[in-house]
């Protein structure tokens, strides 16, 4: 099967492909940067699916059917396409990321890499998170998941046609049968798991196999375009009609351009990361960028819009725009440690498109074009398995802890203490398995039977292993709850199982567990007021602690306190004594406040981290968590000393100077987003330990 280069049939250049590309890119890059001005800019992802499936089935069908066709050869065009680009940005963000990244996020951009380098970036992201999450904005090699599902397309799809053409198998009907497959799987998969159907090669096929449908007819010059125009043509010419839709009697292939860029158009603006997708909204793009494709280079659209010498130009570097945009706008997240002011992000995006033109010029043209094409091909892979090896090094070795950027920050390891604190077990009082699976975590001591109980959502569940590290043999403890009771704790209005909600069965198990004697809950201020301002995407990377001013004003006080009194009141009508633990200051994620300057030669480069919140006052986080607090006071007062209210803050924050930070004493204190660290869990668990103790005592219990 191997064929010399110039045997082989290409597409003949259509300029207006190039302009559609820009529109992808530009759109990609768009709500990159401002994502708050075009929401639905990531459905440029989608149209460069549908064009890099029309243009490749062009090449495979043409050249198949003239029994041209090559593999080595597809192969090595698409490396001397693909490969000086991706290569250039991955040695790029490696080396960047070598003075700047921590050691965990070096560590993640080597998986990253080697997953870049074997064209499995979807596969590496799939279990991650999604990719509208802001956990995604730090990291700089997020964009390349969409040309790990390319390049998959790339290797089947040519083999599974060659077959097929062999075997004497109809192609269309192979294509349509897939296409069906993928849309099906799509189509319900966005129900089940929807970073999954994103991330999915299976899933996302149907998008590029739209540009081979349309490449098939397009080959097989399918006529259907020609006879509608035809009649179309006959029934407006008698009106004697004049207008920018009659160019070159192709009326309706006008119409239907601009049918395309409507879709396009309308796709940016109403589709947006709080949507389902792709799931049927992909198909709006989709569509779009058929019809512009179908119609041709003459249609109105494509020819007086898409045709556009400033479009084309952006066509051109499409593919290196692509791949820079992303890295800068990424690391100048890392290194604001929040969202960049918006000059820095239009100066990445100009940045961007200067060293998108650049690598277009100087490496994309010099090695595609020109002689010593094998060489070169084969230069090209070698590399590349160079610098994925570099990127699982880099992983294997725990992102090289010895680089001075580590040094200069607080270690991400110093909130780390140690220790499990305890077993999971099949019961915690729960008797449905089927419940059971729905709890986060059901933890017991490992000493014996537990004493003491802790009910909670995510924020309980941080503090657990400091609870039991910190305890005596007398304190020995049970947990029920983790991120299945967020926002239910004690609220009732979330995540609820159609018969009872997941609170209540925690509520039963704990209060019917007679060598339970104290109750200790922990719920975030934001479960219990339903708050997720400064909460994007679900997501809290970039949590702003002022979504306390809003507590203030909530209308939900007085549900709160008739809840939290319910679920309290279940623990006292049993005998147990209940305390309610004040939740932390939210702070952002340690990652974004730490300190990145790397060498004294290196300073000059980095600016200062500008993250605010990193550090808040004291004061005012008492004065905006007042309400919140009077609450607990209330509940207290309700009970007649069964209840009472631990308050962790000055362990969090510094009385003298009226601050509470990431850090203290040299140490973390949070470990994700807004929750406490390993460390300062040992601290809350010390105190919280002996206060519990002396209530219990007190009790004469």
């Amino acid at each position: 099967m191997k064929k010399s280069q110039s045997d082989q049939y290409h597409p003949k250049y259509r300029p207006d492909i190039d302009g559609l590309r820009a529109f992808a890119v530009l759109s990609v890059v768009v709500f990159h940067a401002f994502p708050s001005y075009l929401r639905g800019g990531f459905i440029g992802v989608d149209i460069f699916f549908v064009i890099s499936g029309y243009l490749i089935s062009t090449i495979i069908f043409t050249n198949i059917y003239a029994g041209k066709f090559g593999f080595i050869e597809f192969y090595e065009r698409r490396i001397k396409r693909i490969f000086p680009g991706l290569l250039l940005i991955l040695i790029a963000s490696y080396t960047f990321g070598w003075f700047v990244l921590l050691a965990v996020e070096y560590k993640q951009l080597g998986k990253h890499m080697l997953a870049g380098a074997g064209f499995a970036s979807n596969f590496a992201l799939w279990g991650e998170a999604g990719y509208f999450d802001n956990s995604g904005e730090a990291k700089p090699l997020l964009h390349l998941w969409s040309l790990g599902i390319e390049e998959q397309f790339y290797l089947v799809w040519p083999l599974l046609v060659w077959l097929a053409w062999k075997c004497r198998i109809n192609i269309l009907f192979i294509t349509v049968f897939i296409f069906s497959i993928s849309f099906t799987l799509n189509m319900t998969g966005i129900k089940l798991d929807a970073v999954a159907t994103f991330y999915s090669p299976q899933t996302r096929l149907w998008e590029l196999l739209s540009g081979t449908l349309l490449a098939w007819l397009n080959i097989h010059k399918v006529t259907v375009f020609d006879r509608v125009n035809r009649k179309f043509g006959r029934w407006v010419e008698p009106t004697g009609v004049k207008s920018g839709f009659i160019v070159g009697g192709e009326v309706f292939r006008n119409i239907i351009s601009v049918v395309g860029l409507i879709l396009l158009l309308y796709g940016v603006w109403r589709i947006n990361s709080n949507l389902p997708f792709p799931g049927k909204w992909a198909l709006i793009p989709v569509l779009g960028a058929v019809l512009l494709i179908s119609v041709g280079p003459n249609a109105l659209v494509n020819k007086r819009i898409l045709s556009n010498k400033g479009l084309i130009w952006f066509g051109l570097i499409s593919f290196p725009l692509y791949l820079w945009h992303w890295p800068l706008l990424s690391f100048a997240r890392i290194l604001e440690g929040s969202t960049p002011d918006r000059s820095i992000r239009i100066g990445a995006v100009l940045l961007s498109i200067f060293f998108a033109w650049l690598t277009f010029k100087f490496v994309e043209r010099p090695i595609r074009l020109g002689g010593h094409g094998k060489l070169k091909t084969s230069l090209l892979f070698l590399t590349m398995i160079v610098v994925g090896y570099v990127g699982y090094n880099t992983y294997d070795s725990d992102g090289f802890i010895f680089r001075d950027v580590n040094k200069a920050a607080v270690s991400m390891e110093s909130g780390l203490d140690g220790g499990d604190g305890g077993v999971m077990i099949d019961e915690c009082g729960i008797g449905d398995e089927l419940v059971r699976k729905r709890f986060r975590k059901c933890i017991s001591d490992k000493r014996g039977d537990v004493r003491f109980a802790l009910m909670g959502d995510s924020k309980a569940e941080s503090l657990y292993a400091g609870l039991v590290r910190t305890s005596d043999e007398m304190g020995r403890w049970l947990f029920i709850g983790g991120a299945a009771l967020e926002s239910v704790v004690p609220l009732l209005s979330s995540n609820t199982d159609p018969k009872r909600p997941l609170t209540v069965y925690a509520t039963d198990a704990i209060a019917n567990n007679k060598s339970i004697k104290v109750v200790v809950i922990v719920a975030s201020v934001r479960g219990l007021f339903n708050i997720s301002d400064g909460v994007v995407g679900g997501n809290l990377a970039t949590y702003n602690y002022k979504y306390m001013e809003k507590l203030n004003s909530s209308v939900l006080i007085r549900r709160i306190h008739d809840e939290l009194g319910r679920v309290v009141g279940s623990f006292v009508s049993k005998g147990k004594r209940v305390v309610l633990v004040v939740d932390n200051p939210a702070l952002p994620n340690p990652v974004d406040c730490v300190s990145r300057t790397a060498g004294s030669e290196f300073r000059m480069l980095f600016w200062k981290n500008s993250n605010s919140a990193c550090t808040i006052s004291l004061s005012m986080f008492r004065e905006q968590t007042a309400e919140y607090k009077k609450v607990l006071v209330e509940v207290q007062r309700e009970f007649h000393g069964m209840v009472d209210i631990f308050d962790p803050t000055e362990i969090y924050c510094d009385t003298k100077e009226d601050t509470c930070s990431y850090a203290k004493n040299g140490r973390l204190m949070y470990s994700y987003t807004d929750h406490i660290s390993d460390y300062s869990a040992g601290l809350v668990g010390h105190q919280l330990n002996e206060f519990v103790q002396e209530r219990l005592a007190g009790n004469g219990k």
